[in-house]
């Protein structure tokens, strides 16, 4: 599913990531944990093709059996659009939307029909527990709340992997286990893969997997 090879990654004079290996399979719930400062979020950030290695180390990047190193970049973000879903620890709904309408936003990137769309949405809401709050602005939705729309927005696409970077990091402790379940609830029924960065030690230790970074590297 997702496959990568010497990722390496500077910031100015700073290596931060020292050639990075891993291997996630089909259905994984793998938790990436490890100290602030390890290289957790830029490594998700490169996986999720959101940021790019050195191109000068001989690395791979390969996500549901296509290799993303000769991509262009418009090529890239139609993959990431069409095969990659995302969840943040602040949500990043627009607030100016409702909860239907922000989670409809990848699909009309995708120009996908805006009746079945919508259709769909309101499916995977439902599914989420949030039948009626769909017509809802983020701003009259709980936190847990925004980020189950948050969930359903990056479930819309049918991505290939999900990648969360501390997506329970903001909410109480209720609404963080509630997310948790969330998860493990998906991937049962949808067989859908996800990989979490955080630092929250039940929520890695829920996971299929856990990999711990330090300075760089996967230990």
């Amino acid at each position: 599913m997702v496959i990568a090879k010497n990722i390496h990654k500077y910031y100015g004079d700073l290596e931060v990531l020292k050639g990075v290996d891993l291997h996630i399979k089909k259905g994984e719930i793998v938790a990436i944990v490890g100290p602030s400062g390890a290289g957790k979020t830029t490594l998700l950030q490169i996986l999720g093709t959101l940021d790019k290695p050195l191109k000068e180390q001989n690395f791979d990047l390969t996500v549901n059996d296509i290799s993303l190193k000769s991509l262009s970049d418009r090529e890239i973000s139609g993959f990431r659009n069409e095969h990659i879903g995302f969840i943040f620890q602040f949500h990043q709904l627009l607030p100016e939307f409702t909860a239907l309408e922000n989670v409809c936003i990848p699909a009309f990137i995708a120009k996908k029909d805006k009746k079945e769309t919508e259709e769909k949405a309101k499916k995977i809401l439902d599914f989420l527990g949030l039948s009626d709050r769909t017509h809802h602005k983020p701003n009259e939705l709980s936190g847990g709340e925004q980020q189950r729309v948050a969930v359903a927005r990056a479930l819309i696409n049918d991505p290939s992997v999900i990648f969360a970077d501390e997506p329970s990091g903001n909410l109480d402790s209720a609404s963080a286990e509630s997310l948790h379940t969330l998860f493990f609830k998906l991937r049962d029924e949808f067989n859908q893969t996800f990989v979490l960065v955080t630092h929250n030690k039940e929520l890695a230790a829920m996971a299929d997997r856990t990999l711990t970074m330090k300075d760089g590297l996967i230990v």
